[in-house]
């Protein structure tokens, strides 16, 4: 296919990597519609990208070079254990071949590798979409529609949401699809890294691994990034919510960052003082409120994730729980798939009804296994204390249940 209109509702990391690759695909006119007006720079922490995933989409060209990333080479699972010193006890490790990115620096390298001629609109509100209510010809019925803030309405060949958990793209194309509360959360932050040497002659054991920190009723990965200013510590603790009502469990955002109450900081030292090796401990308590935050953790499949002139990308058709390690790339294979599609396509109805084929089902397969990941790590924790390697090991395969391993799996040729 050449030519046709395109609107990609969210400029974020799959907004940006959407845009270039219908552009670069053949698309006529491509405009990202982002309701944002700051710097989407500012927003998120770490993130990671399996190393062959990656390998794979710098060669679709989805993910740009030059993107500042900190190479990880394995997962260390420790507990709490006074006997063993400050950094607890290693209960197992296993090869982890990510890389480690800073969310807003992802973000930078796909907004600088946009296309010119693609328009970038911010500030640009999407209050609903409409899908296409025919198939017959070039018709203005064969056009999905867009509503913005104020009213006015706009028409394209295909409207693309990349526009999170919260989609108006999703809402218009399968309205019964809505995110899933887990049953627990999800805490995070980040802290200079050069502030781990007040800690100490400990150090930060191992800057080329993931540790994870395991406890009764949850854990935490804590893994270095780059950052705009120096490398930084990040982290990610899963647990179950405050039992006083402190947290609205019906808004995956509750608390950005920043916005932590008083009682909120007070129970997450209570989780820390009670629970973590004396070092992890004093590593995340060196966090500075502003940069630390907590979100209920939610899951969603969507029913359909293409069809009437609308399609769905990212977090748009499937939000995965973090423990997956798959977000970021799980989006720029969705860009990928797109572009792919619309080279082989004759048709909108092709191009939808085959990245629907392709793509539903890959969202389907990681939700799936990001929910069992979360009942083994959080819901329903084994005695950590007592595991040793070969038990870790077994109790790793059977989360993975025949899957190949955390990350995403390779895209279809």
């Amino acid at each position: 296919m050449r030519g046709g209109t395109v609107a990609v509702i969210g400029g974020s990391i799959a907004g940006c990597a959407v845009a270039t690759a219908v552009a670069r695909a053949g698309a006529g006119q491509v405009t990202v519609l982002e309701r944002t007006r700051g710097r989407l720079e500012d927003r998120g922490v770490g993130l990671c990208v399996h190393d062959e995933r990656a390998v794979e989409l710098r060669a679709s060209g989805a993910l740009p070079a030059g993107i500042a990333a900190h190479p990880l080479q394995r997962r260390r699972w420790v507990v709490r254990d006074d006997s063993e010193g400050a950094g607890g006890r290693l209960i197992w490790q296993q090869p982890f071949p990510f890389h480690s990115y800073h969310w807003g620096l992802l973000w930078r390298g796909l907004r600088e590798s946009v296309p010119d001629n693609v328009v970038y609109r911010q500030g640009a509100t999407v209050t609903g979409v409409e899908a296409a209510t025919t198939g017959a010809g070039a018709g203005e019925g064969d056009r999905a529609r867009v509503r913005l803030a104020g009213g006015s309405v706009e028409p394209y060949d295909l409207v693309v949401g990349a526009d999170g958990y919260r989609s108006v793209v999703r809402a218009a194309l399968c309205a019964d699809s809505r995110p899933y509360y887990a049953g627990y959360v999800c805490w995070r932050g980040n802290v200079d890294a050069a502030r781990l040497d007040e800690l100490g002659g400990l150090g930060d054991p191992v800057p080329e691994a993931v540790t994870t920190v395991c406890f009764p009723g949850g854990s935490c990965v804590v893994y270095r990034i780059p950052g705009p200013g120096g490398p930084r510590v990040n982290w990610v603790l899963y647990a179950a919510p405050p039992r006083d009502g402190q947290l609205r469990l019906d808004d995956p955002t509750s608390f950005p960052p920043g916005a932590l109450t008083p009682g909120l900081a007070e129970h997450l030292d209570a989780l820390l003082e009670r629970e973590f090796p004396p070092y992890w401990r004093r590593a995340l308590a060196l966090t500075d409120p502003a940069d630390t935050f907590v979100q209920p953790i939610y899951d969603l499949e969507a029913a359909r994730t293409a069809g009437g002139r609308l399609l769905l990308a990212g977090d748009a058709a499937s939000v995965v729980r973090p423990h997956n390690t798959s977000g970021a790339a799980k989006a720029l294979q969705d860009a990928t798939a797109l572009a792919d599609g619309w080279r082989r396509s004759e048709s909108f109805g092709e191009l939808l009804d085959g990245y629907h084929r392709a793509r539903g089902a890959a969202g389907r397969e990681l939700v799936a296994l990001a929910r069992r990941l979360g009942r083994a790590q959080v819901e329903r924790t084994p005695a950590w204390a007592a595991m040793d390697g070969d038990g870790m090991a077994a109790w790793w395969q059977g989360q993975l249940d025949g899957a190949p391993g955390i990350g995403g799996r390779a895209m279809a040729p």
